[in-house]
């Protein structure tokens, strides 16, 4: 039998925990640790710090270099930022190290977009060490790059892309919440939009570098609207209770301009139970050009389950991949894995 795969999972928040649950499901794979930033949690069994309720014999780690040097993972799986900046402390450390990595911070899923030379920095180092580094997610590097991608490839021509995902932020915990304004008044997301407290979406840039650089396109400028979603009723999660009348989310929208026309439109209106107040989850896709095209589906896919899939899933592409810094577009198509992950791995 051949080598079982050995993951080590960056991150024990809602991401982190999710993905590392899901390794332990897998045939093929082992946890054999896990790295966290939060001091107050070092030494304390993993199973405990992601929800399970049973110990693994696996304490917490909150020193990297050490956990990689005690686990010797194969892969590695961060989870643990949004932001290439800091996520890249962690990326390079691990790539030092011989670790193949997986990263689903947003701006991971096509960093040359807004930071071209450290991914270029981050490519050469890969290929030193002899690892693959892959950025994914739901969204970015999926929904609304990827899947916009793949439809498009049954077009002749292509004029115009409007893409929408309508979804639910009540799985998700209190970074992402704080980042898209929830439970703000409307006056203090303004104030959060100037001060950079509040985001809206991490990866709308990449997602349309990602589209542009397959479709090759070059655009001229990109521009995003953010604006609070204001609730009507009273709506709660773990993390946050929302009176009427404070933010339940953001609608942020970016439009992509070539030769002076929006030619991609991505939409993105995130909020807490939006069921709650009359809207459905969903996601749609609709490409003007030969032949025109329309993907719809609903409820969303959910964020969580899907990135936690998408990070996991990906294990035997990035392991079989040449060394270097890859997004979604550069690998074979994500699948499911159903049976024993070595069997889709090619270790020579």
């Amino acid at each position: 039998m051949r080598e079982i795969i050995r993951v080590l999972v960056l991150g024990t928040g809602q991401m982190g925990s999710g993905i590392a649950r899901l390794v332990l499901e897998k045939q093929g794979l082992q946890l054999i640790g896990a790295y966290g930033r939060r001091l107050e949690r070092a030494g304390m069994d993993v199973g405990r710090a992601i929800g399970l309720d049973h110990d693994l014999g696996i304490p917490l780690d909150n020193e990297l270099s050490a956990v990689i040097k005690k686990t010797q993972p194969h892969v590695a799986i961060q989870a643990t930022c949004s932001r290439l900046d800091d996520a890249k402390g962690e990326i390079t450390m691990l790539i030092k190290q011989g670790v193949n990595v997986i990263s689903i911070a947003e701006e991971m899923a096509y960093p040359a977009a807004n930071s071209p030379s450290l991914a270029k920095q981050l490519h050469q180092l890969a290929i030193e060490h002899d690892v693959s580094v892959l950025g994914t997610g739901i969204n970015p590097g999926f929904v609304l790059d990827l899947l916009v991608i793949t439809l498009s490839g049954v077009c002749s021509e292509v004029q115009s892309i409007t893409a929408k995902r309508v979804n639910d932020l009540s799985p998700y915990g209190p970074i992402v919440l704080k980042s898209q304004g929830v439970g703000l008044t409307p006056a203090a997301f303004e104030k959060g939009l100037k001060d950079g407290t509040v985001v809206g979406h991490i990866g709308f840039v990449e997602s349309i570098h990602m589209i542009t650089s397959a479709l090759g396109w070059e655009i001229d400028h990109i521009e995003q609207m953010r604006e609070p979603i204001v609730s009507q009723i009273r709506r709660e999660t773990p993390f946050v209770t929302i009176q009427p009348g404070q933010v339940a989310g953001c609608l942020h929208t970016a439009s992509a301009y070539r030769q002076g026309k929006a030619v991609i439109t991505l939409i993105h209106p995130q909020q807490i139970d939006p069921h709650l107040d009359g809207f459905e989850t969903g996601d749609t896709i609709e490409i003007k050009g030969t032949p025109n095209l329309q993907f719809a589906g609903s409820p969303e896919i959910p964020g969580g389950q899907g990135t936690a899939a998408l990070a996991v899933n990906m294990i035997p592409r990035i392991l079989n991949a040449t060394a270097g810094l890859y997004c979604m577009v550069d690998l074979p198509v994500p699948a499911a894995i159903l049976g024993d992950a070595r069997r889709s791995v090619d270790w020579n």
